[in-house]
This record gives C-alpha cells, sequence and structure tokens, in this order.
C-alpha cells in the first residue's frame, strides 16, 4: 500500500502553478507612472508627436479655410469675369476686327454687365523702323507691350489709380493720343507725376500720359503694358490683324452663365459666329485642385514631424529599457512573463503618442483658429480630422514602442538581476 503510494505519480492538484496575470488597470496605472516618473524626458519625447499632429490639424484646417476663401474671392472676381474671343468667322469671310465701333454700349445693355470693353495687341506698320519703342528718361529705349483698349475694357478689369485716371468715351471718340500706364512702367519711364502731362513715344508718335496704375482686380498683365484708346490705335496703326481682339465683361454675382450665352448675339446679330464667349470655370474644380496642392505639400511636413516624433519616442523607450534592466529583472524574478514586460513598455510608448495627439490636436486647432481671426477668416475644421488626430498619435507611440518593447521582453531575467 505505502509502496504504491510512494509511486503513484502527483495529483494535478499538487504541481500545479498559478500563472501571473497583468489586468488592464494595472497596465494603464504603470503605463502612467512611467511617464510621471520622468516628466521632463517624457515631455521632449511626447513633442515630436505634438508637433507632427499639430502640422497635421493645422494643414488641414488652414487648407480647408484658404480653399473656402479661394472659393469666396472666385465668386467675387473670376465667377464675375467673361471673355469673348474674336474668331473672325470662317475662311471666306475672315474679317479682321469683328467687335463694332459701339461694343461697349451693345454690351453693356445687357442686364447683369457692370462694364465691357474691347483690347488686343497693337500690331505696328512694316514701314516703321520701331516697334513699341518708349522714350526713358536716360535716354534708352524700354519695349513695353502696347495694348488698345476700348474705355469699358478698362473699366471691366477693376482699375486702381496711383494717379490721374482712365481714358474714357471722349478719348475714344476723338481719337485722342492719350495712354495709362502701370506704376512699374512709370518708374522705368522716370515718370513720378501726371500733372505735368509727361509725353512718351510709341514709334515717332507721342501720347500724353494721363493716368498711371497702381493695381487691378482682372488681367494684372496689363500692368506692365501701355493702354491706349482704341480708336488711335485703330487710327495709326489699323486694325488687329493675327492677334484676334478680345472683349473683357464684368458681370454682377450670378449672370456670368447668362451674359456668355447671350454675349455674341448681342455684339452681332447679323454674324454671331465671329465670336466664342468663354463662361467662367467651375469653382469646385478650381477650389479641389489648389486645396489638393495645399495639402499635398504640407501633408509631406507634417509626416516629416510624425517621423521624428516616432523616432523620438523610439529612442527614448530603447533608453528607458537599458536604464530599468534591473527592474526588469526583478518583474521577471516575482513572476512576470515576456508579453507582460512588452506590455509595460509598449503601454508607455502608446501612453506619449496619445498625449502628445491630444496636445498637438488642440495646439494646431488653436493655430486654425488664430489665423482665422487675424486674416478675418471663417476656420473651416472637419471633425473626422479632430477625432482622428489623437489616434494618429496612438499609433505613431504604438508603432514606436514595438523594438524597444521587444527588447525589453529578451533580456534573459538572471542576467536582468546581475545588472
Amino acid at each position: 500500500m505505502t509502496g504504491r503510494r510512494r509511486g503513484r505519480p502527483p495529483r494535478k492538484h499538487d504541481t500545479k502553478v498559478r500563472r501571473s496575470g497583468l489586468a488592464a488597470h494595472d497596465l494603464l496605472a504603470e503605463a502612467l507612472a512611467g511617464v510621471l516618473q520622468r516628466p521632463a524626458r517624457s515631455a521632449l519625447t511626447a513633442l515630436g508627436t505634438v508637433l507632427g499632429v499639430g502640422a497635421f490639424i493645422a494643414v488641414l484646417g488652414l487648407t480647408g479655410t484658404a480653399a473656402s476663401q479661394i472659393d469666396g474671392r472666385f465668386s467675387r472676381l473670376t465667377a464675375t469675369e467673361v471673355t469673348v474671343q474674336d474668331t473672325g468667322g470662317s475662311d471666306s469671310a475672315h474679317v479682321p476686327l469683328s467687335f463694332t465701333p459701339d461694343a461697349d454700349q451693345r454690351i453693356a445693355a445687357l442686364n447683369g454687365v457692370t462694364a465691357g470693353g474691347v483690347f488686343w495687341k497693337v500690331r505696328l506698320r512694316t514701314d516703321q523702323n520701331v516697334s513699341t519703342s518708349l522714350v526713358s528718361a536716360d535716354g534708352s529705349a524700354t519695349r513695353p507691350q502696347v495694348m488698345a483698349a476700348s474705355p469699358g475694357a478698362l473699366q471691366a478689369t477693376g482699375p486702381h489709380m496711383a494717379q490721374g485716371k482712365t481714358f474714357d468715351d471722349f478719348h475714344d471718340r476723338e481719337h485722342q493720343q492719350v495712354a495709362v500706364i502701370g506704376a512699374a512702367t512709370a518708374n522705368r519711364l522716370g515718370i513720378t507725376d501726371v500733372q505735368s502731362q509727361p509725353a512718351i513715344f510709341i514709334g515717332t508718335t507721342p501720347f500724353t500720359v494721363i493716368g498711371i496704375l497702381k493695381d487691378v482686380d482682372r488681367r494684372p498683365d496689363l500692368l506692365m503694358s501701355v493702354l491706349i484708346p482704341r480708336s488711335t490705335a485703330e487710327q495709326i496703326w489699323g486694325p488687329p490683324g493675327d492677334d484676334r481682339a478680345t472683349m473683357l465683361i464684368s458681370t454682377r454675382l450670378g449672370a456670368a452663365t447668362q451674359i456668355a450665352d447671350e454675349a455674341a448675339l448681342a455684339l452681332r446679330p447679323d454674324h454671331p459666329e465671329y465670336f466664342k464667349a468663354l463662361p467662367p470655370p467651375d469653382p469646385k474644380t478650381l477650389r479641389s485642385g489648389v486645396g489638393g496642392d495645399l495639402s499635398s505639400l504640407f501633408l509631406l511636413l507634417a509626416a516629416v514631424c510624425l517621423v521624428i516624433g516616432a523616432v523620438g519616442i523610439a529612442n527614448t523607450t530603447l533608453v528607458a529599457v537599458m536604464e530599468r534592466t534591473g527592474e526588469i529583472g526583478l518583474r521577471r524574478a516575482l513572476g512576470a512573463r515576456g508579453r507582460h514586460i512588452t506590455l509595460q513598455f509598449l503601454s508607455e510608448s502608446t501612453a506619449l503618442g496619445l498625449i502628445g495627439g491630444l496636445i498637438g490636436t488642440s495646439i494646431g486647432t488653436a493655430v486654425v483658429v488664430a489665423v482665422s481671426a487675424a486674416r478675418q477668416w471663417t476656420p473651416v475644421l472637419d471633425p473626422i480630422t479632430q477625432a482622428a488626430a489623437p489616434v494618429l498619435g496612438l499609433a505613431t507611440g504604438l508603432l514606436a514602442g514595438l523594438y524597444p518593447a521587444w527588447r525589453a521582453s529578451r533580456i534573459p531575467p538572471a542576467e536582468a538581476l546581475r545588472r
């Protein structure tokens, strides 16, 4: 009987060892303790994630806000602009200038038009020795582009005058030799005041400068040109020829498409096929294109910040593993398993990433609001982006802590205790 008892294999409950465990609340407490024990280091470690997530929020917020402002400005300017090109009809009926002398009045009669007029690049005659040559203050010649324009065309550009005024219907009707130039051209010519009625020369023909443009709302290329009345240009140099004339029309908001449909018939009821009206492009396409370009550029910078943050977290966590080797050995001796060590360090890096993500989201949001307030814009923030940003920081910390946590779990307990 006794021998049987001695030879009997031990019962299961005699050799069963209770496995160690790590509850979720204990893991959270360990993670917070690891972060708070070294606040300065934790703050510097989380700084990269703060910058990355903050840049992510600020970039998307400012891009959306800027796109909204671009859309609004588009509606105020480009969406109220119609361009009518002179095609001249078919080859058999090709005419050098399809716009009639009263084209400004014809287009202004349409409901919704605020201003409209014709302009083209002046074509000099071949018998002239000098082409678009202006005599400058030092006697040298400069060659800005000379443009013929009707009074309505100048008004349609939305001119802002530095000095003087634009030419009007009287100058155009009487074929006056007057000119309006941009501020840059005036500086090159040494013209600082129009009160003395300075003269410039196009070829050998003198023109009196009556106005200097500071800026225009539309067609900024005209700021680098010399603008003269349409009738004067026709009288001296003839119709435009190969450089076809164009009409610029400014409209009230919402009327551009209608004006584009009616312009050709209003200008030439006998030959509407001489013209091709171009309505403004789709603002959604413009906004998405601009927003896409801005997002692609700045999101790359945000991604770089996040990578830097991840490297910082990984480096700090790895250093913490080396510094806490004795702690790891003690935990292993008390029953902690390798996966418990992994979870401990992984939770610490994840907590750093989450804290950095929350702070970065707050900072990014504050930046968007502050910039919008300073520029008197309406801030545009996507709630989905706001909610996803802290998760992005958490994911950054999680990925950054994978290797250091694995490294910690691989340290042999005996070696850790010896250290």
